[in-house]
């Protein structure tokens, strides 16, 4: 009986630790900002640079210590790191749930979101069972010989790290987001006729002005017991709003573009059935030089040669990115929205999208971005 619990919760460990590190390792990227969120919470922003290290490096570590766990090498090592691991996970996500900072963890990246209390309820069941793993670490059998086991436990170290640097250089291999290839953005950013909204509960607090006596009621109470008809009471501050049904929400929300004057240019870029070449830069610092140069030789190219709207989307400031397109003597148009959807839009900082009628018919990494002619060949020339 005992041996079987131990072998139960091996195997869900390590399988679980597994499965949520790869899908994290699958968008290093996306987990750094997530990681950002959490510096910016404790006031340790000065480790922002090296988000993306720690982002590879926990990705990798929930793979390896999963992994062996399953396989049976290293057991003290793999047992203790794994409780550290959880205990930390744990931390956090009560954290953000009590403390509502951090509103989605992460755990298992943008493809299954959970709510920080879910996430929570998660770690405790997974701290349960790692304490019966921790308690009997040495009773853990290896599945292969010594020195198999050992090749493979630093061979899951090799592909674990790798795969994290190869998806933060190439882009995701599935992007869980809703800017994917061939969404339609105007589309996602639609609520369907029918759906609900999200429902709210006021609560309401009263006083009696005669007896001082003091009550809450929700809305529906206040409502059903006539007592705003008493003019002995009176709502004391403002009410409370609690949600109480989430309804339908569209997988794209936030997505406004406007110019440097704030005119509202959103309906007329989505809108266009040509093809449009953009390319989305968050963060105007923290964008690759030599990538720009590269782009912005693309666009001129396709601006000359197929009258082609070419942008630059940005979060920056207009002082800021009127500097940068001098700098590098860009030919795009320059716009200007809010820097979640466009972290959203690729992973990549320059990254680019073309698109037509407000569809995504592409999108790259700047590692990945096709030469003029090759773009050219694949889109714009008639079939």
């Amino acid at each position: 009986m005992k041996n079987g619990l131990l072998w139960f919760c091996r195997i869900f460990v390590g399988l679980l630790f597994i499965f949520s590190g790869l899908i994290k390792i699958n968008d290093p990227l996306g987990f750094s900002y997530k990681l950002e969120e959490y510096f910016e919470v404790f006031h340790i922003m000065f480790l922002n640079d090296l988000a993306v290290c720690f982002s590879i490096l926990l990705c990798a570590m929930e793979i390896i210590l999963g992994f062996a766990l399953v396989i049976g090498v290293r057991a003290k090592q793999v047992a203790w790191g794994l409780l550290l691991l959880i205990v930390f996970f744990a931390f956090l996500t009560f954290y953000s749930a009590a403390f509502k900072v951090v509103q989605t963890c992460g755990c298992f990246g943008d493809a299954i979101p959970l709510t920080p209390w879910q996430s929570f309820g998660k770690d405790l069941v997974l701290l349960l069972l790692i304490i019966v793993i921790f308690k009997n670490k040495e009773h853990i059998k290896p599945l292969f010989a010594p020195k198999t086991g050992e090749r493979l436990f630093l061979a899951s170290i090799a592909i674990s790290v790798g795969l994290g640097f190869f998806t933060y250089s190439f882009a995701p291999f599935i992007d869980f987001l809703p800017y994917k290839v061939g969404a339609n953005i105007p589309d996602e950013m639609k609520t369907p006729p029918g759906a609900l909204p999200d429902q709210f509960e006021l609560t309401y607090h009263l006083k009696n002005k005669k007896t001082g006596e003091a009550r809450d009621m929700t809305d529906k109470e206040y409502l059903s017991s006539n007592i705003w008809k008493d003019n002995n009471w009176e709502v004391v501050g403002d009410p409370e709003s609690k949600l109480v049904k989430k309804g339908f929400t569209p997988k794209i929300v936030d997505l406004q573009i406007s110019d440097a004057q704030r005119n509202d240019y959103t309906n007329e870029l989505l809108s266009n059935p040509f093809y449009s070449l953009w390319i989305v830069a968050y963060d105007l610092k923290k964008t690759d030089g030599a990538a720009i140069n590269r782009l912005n030789a693309l666009a001129t190219n396709l601006t000359t040669n197929f009258n082609t709207r070419t942008i630059l989307l940005t979060s920056a400031s207009p002082a800021e990115a009127a500097a940068f397109v001098a700098k590098y003597h860009l030919i795009s148009e320059v716009f200007y929205a809010d820097g979640v959807p466009l972290k959203e839009m690729v992973r990549s900082n320059p990254g680019i999208m073309l698109i037509k009628n407000g569809t995504i018919v592409n999108k790259w990494h700047y590692h990945t971005v096709p030469d003029y002619d090759h773009m050219v060949k694949d889109y714009f020339q008639q079939k």
